[in-house]
């Protein structure tokens, strides 16, 4: 569906060459929702905005239903970008016209007929629950009512594509749930596939299949929803996943704890699907002579299985310590040592 082979994507200036993408590799399948996630700076605008060549880049294709858009004549390239919308987070919107002819407006530059766009657009209108603001103009609506307008404008062409470009950050929490909603109920029921770049952990938790993980222009992870937040390989997407997981100690705790001979033996133990609801410690407590001190515990729930993270810190002889190590792993729960600071 859409398809990156080692895009690089170079800015110039009068001073310097700045490189906003570097050798981008990246996949996304029909009727995924897909979301890329990074810092400030970190590239994932210009990864967006090459998918529908609002950037253009230096290097690499970019391929699109299995066309190569860089390698299609002018007319060819307006045909395809007609079935890739792009939502965009500060909405957008014509301000002297009313949210009707907002929508409309693709329609419009399409010159398409009339009684055509008249029920394309009330057909939308409904569907993104604003029927009844049609005459209204943008300033008359609050910011995620704007935002369902902006994804109504999107949805206009039937595209099969949607881009979304930091669509929730200017929203409250509230708002940006009902929305995320709202971009998944479009993907079930239209089957569209929807690219979403954030800087928010919590949206791709909340309804991608797939994540990418970029940071200075290099895509550093990439995966299913679920093994990135369980099992994250690089800083920057553990310092995301922290971001929504909250399993750090406590800098008190550590300190507690340095003061304690047993101060190295810290363990995170992970719990996934229905070894999240097995009663593990209670287990060991009864079998094994070691004390078990709990210092974070959390169950949630990633991708409709359970996934639970906690971290104990084990007091008792070493030998058995081992054997309760041991156990865990024949459980088919991960374990492992952590003492020192995850940053």
């Amino acid at each position: 569906m859409i398809t990156f082979e080692n895009v690089t994507k170079v800015y110039q200036s009068p001073t310097a060459e700045v490189k906003a993408l570097d050798q981008v590799d990246l996949h996304i399948e029909k009727g995924e929702i897909y979301g890329v996630i990074g810092f400030s700076g970190a590239g994932k605008s210009s990864l967006i905005r090459c998918v529908n060549l609002l950037e253009r880049p230096t290097s690499g294709k970019v391929i699109v239903n299995s066309q190569d858009l860089l390698a299609l004549s002018p007319k060819e390239l307006r045909k395809a970008k007609s079935d890739i919308g792009m939502i965009f987070q500060h909405f957008n919107l014509l301000n002297s016209k009313t949210v009707f002819t907002n929508v409309a407006m693709p329609l419009l530059l399409a010159k398409k007929p009339k009684d055509e766009i008249k029920q394309r657009v009330q057909e939308l209108l409904d569907f993104v629950g604003l029927a009844d603001k049609a005459d209204s103009y943008p300033d008359q609506l609050s910011g995620g009512q704007k935002q369902r307008v902006g994804i109504a404008r999107a949805l206009a062409t039937q595209p099969s594509i949607l881009l979304c470009d930091e669509a929730t950050s200017a929203l409250d929490p509230e708002t940006t749930n009902a929305i995320l909603q709202l971009l998944k109920k479009i993907n079930e029921q239209y089957d569209i596939t929807i690219l979403i770049i954030t800087h928010e952990m919590s949206v791709i938790r909340e309804i991608c299949d797939k994540v990418a993980v970029i940071d200075h222009g290099k895509v550093v992870e990439a995966g299913t929803v679920f093994d990135v937040f369980s099992q994250p390989q690089t800083k920057v997407a553990r310092n995301f996943v922290k971001t929504v997981m909250h399993d750090d100690i406590p800098d008190s705790i550590y300190q507690l704890l340095e003061t304690q001979d047993e101060a190295n033996r810290i363990y995170r133990i992970v719990f996934v699907g229905e070894s999240a609801g097995a009663p593990l410690l209670s287990q060991i407590a009864k079998h094994y002579p070691v004390e078990i001190n709990v210092l974070f515990g959390s169950i949630t729930e990633l991708q409709g299985t359970p996934f639970g993270n906690l971290i104990v810190q084990f007091k008792g002889e070493d030998k058995e310590i081992q054997r309760v190590i041991m156990h865990i792993n024949q459980q088919k729960v991960a374990v492992k040592e952590v003492f020192e600071h995850v940053s």
